[in-house]
């Protein structure tokens, strides 16, 4: 089963509540084991608020999750306990067992998942490359190698384009000046070959 669930830009950049949807994707339920099983794409750094409109979207699909477990490097501060709705989510950490970029869900009925973390400042362009790589069946890479990945890639793309910004501004195909009237064109004809006498 695959569940994006998302908003439009705009309406991302009014609602920020807890209270909105996850933003999330999840791999096809059946698929192959792969290292992860989707990704979340929080709007904050905050657990307590954002860890109950997660809950409420996978805990159908998933069954109740009972226990969550972060790296505590991204998260400013890791709650033992988050009510969500009439319960209690226990919530835990490991500084150096657990990849800093993933979120490992316990139900209470089906068993462990994990999810890549999408830093909530992320562009849109790259968390939706983000989730879909988190979501592949057939991913085998980790959190970190996943966000090191985009990295990288981000800043090609941005390289690329300070190189076509230069070209541009050093006489490219964007710099010629509109109201200088078409390019007179250049014919070359071939000169006779005229002998030079003696």
């Amino acid at each position: 089963m695959t569940a994006t669930i998302s908003h439009p830009p705009a309406a991302e950049a009014d609602d920020r509540s807890s209270s909105s949807a996850p933003r999330l994707s999840l791999a096809a339920t059946g698929s192959a084991p792969a290292l992860l099983d989707g990704a979340w794409w929080p709007r904050s750094r905050d657990l307590a608020a954002e860890l109950p409109s997660l809950t409420a979207v996978l805990d159908p699909v998933w069954g109740r999750i009972t226990r969550v477990t972060v790296n505590p490097t991204h998260w400013p501060v890791v709650p033992r306990k988050v009510p969500v709705t009439g319960r209690v989510v226990k919530v835990g950490w490991f500084r150096f067992e657990q990849d800093p970029h993933e979120l490992l869900l316990l139900s209470y009925r089906v068993g462990r998942w994990n999810l890549l973390v999408i830093p909530p400042q992320t562009t849109p362009d790259s968390a939706a490359r983000l989730m879909a790589a988190a979501s592949d069946p057939l991913g085998t890479s980790t959190a970190s190698r996943l966000m090191e990945d985009e990295a990288r890639s981000r800043t090609e793309y941005e390289a690329d384009r300070a190189v076509e910004a230069v070209w541009d501004s050093e006489g490219g195909h964007e710099a010629r000046d509109p109201a200088a009237g078409p390019p007179v064109p250049v014919m070359s004809a071939p000169v006779p070959y005229q002998p030079m006498g003696r």
